[in-house]
């Protein structure tokens, strides 16, 4: 690891600087998950080009220079990008992500602390080989951008064959432009909603991409477009719940615990006039139910149930275990949240989307 000490800086200029960091941040992430759904838009590629410059020319302006050269290669990258000499895959994707988390890691730390250390060697490492992408090797390019991600993350090049791969983004490819829009406003609005909640950020995404997977383990498998929308809006109607009752940490009282059971009713409220997601406000309005009759709100059982309903229900107790501390004031390890799961709520949930969770979480955990 080195350590980077930055020079002696006004606040208010550091202040600025993290948070237009994290504003392009926040803005390359919505871009790299609509270029998931059209690769070739170049207003996209060009925005996602103009980000990274940005980021990169206020790095330069405060010295922090251990950043600026990997982000100049990048930058290389997204060049050829915009201009049609390479193609944007899932694998570029990531390594801007990668990257960015970086950058963003690397100046929230150094302003907060006055200094930061950080892995240079897998920099360096990452440099060497991204800056070999160019545009006379199109036909190298995914390997490089590939291998550059290994060096990274400090992986070796050629993955395990039994590696799961999830989906990159929450949004199912093969939508409808008009889906789509939807999508993406859902997503979009449950940004501020999410953190209000005291959730983790990107919740949405974390359980869509995890439904995903676990979905396609159904030998019915819901539709995803739905599923999306319900794990995306689930939780919509918290924005409606009073702050001190939705983050209280003591036990509820009767009344406070019926005011915050009534979130699944406004949740499904903004799906109500659409006709085109039926099914995900079906699986919102169901997904604090239990299939042996002990949910909410209406006490409905199993046979009553929806598929998607049943396997969100899963999903939103497992990533609550992950990410919100327990009784030892610590949120639970992915392994132990799954043990925790078919330990304390067995008799309430779907014992075949259990079974195929347990039986996905193994493989992806491994």
């Amino acid at each position: 690891m080195a350590l980077f000490t930055p020079d002696d800086l006004d606040e208010d200029i550091l202040q600025d600087l993290k948070e237009e960091i994290l504003e392009l941040y926040e803005a390359s992430e919505q871009t790299l998950i609509e270029l998931e759904l059209t690769p070739t838009d170049n207003d996209l590629q060009r925005a996602l080009f103009r980000s990274v410059h940005t980021i990169k020319g206020d790095l330069g302006l405060v010295g922090f220079t251990p950043m600026i050269e990997v982000l100049q290669y990048l930058e290389d990258i997204l060049d050829l990008l915009r201009k049609g000499e390479t193609e944007y895959t899932s694998v570029l994707s990531d390594l801007v992500m990668r990257l960015m988390d970086r950058v963003t890691q690397f100046v929230t730390e150094c302003i907060r602390d006055g200094k930061v250390e950080y892995d240079k060697e897998s920099l360096d490492e990452t440099i060497e080989v991204i800056k070999a992408v160019n545009d006379k090797n199109n036909k190298d390019h995914e390997r490089l951008i590939l291998k550059a991600l290994n060096r990274l993350q400090n992986k070796e090049d050629e993955p395990e064959e039994n590696t799961v791969q999830l989906a990159k983004t929450g949004i199912p490819k093969n939508l409808s432009p008009e889906k789509q829009v939807d999508l993406l406003f859902f997503r979009e609005v449950m940004r501020p909603i999410e953190k209000r909640s005291g959730y983790k950020e990107g919740r949405g995404d974390r359980l869509a991409i995890l439904a995903f997977y676990i979905n396609s383990l159904h030998e019915a498998p819901v539709d995803e477009a739905q599923l999306a929308v319900a794990c995306y809006v689930h939780d919509f109607g918290l924005a409606f719940m009073p702050h001190d009752i939705v983050c209280k940490e003591e036990r509820l009282s009767a009344m406070e615990s019926n005011l915050l059971r009534s979130h699944v009713y406004k949740s499904t409220r903004l799906i109500e006039h659409l006709n085109e997601w039926d099914e995900a406000r079906k699986i919102v309005m169901q997904h604090h139910e239990n299939v042996d009759g002990s949910g909410y709100p209406l006490g409905i059982d199993g046979e009553q149930m929806c598929e998607g309903a049943k396997l969100l229900s899963i999903l939103d107790r497992y990533d609550n275990l992950i990410h919100q501390a327990q009784e030892n004031g610590e949120p639970l390890s992915p392994k132990d949240a799954v043990i925790a799961l078919n330990k304390n709520y067995r008799g309430q949930l779907s014992g075949t989307w259990l079974r195929l969770f347990n039986q996905g979480m193994t493989r992806y955990l491994t």
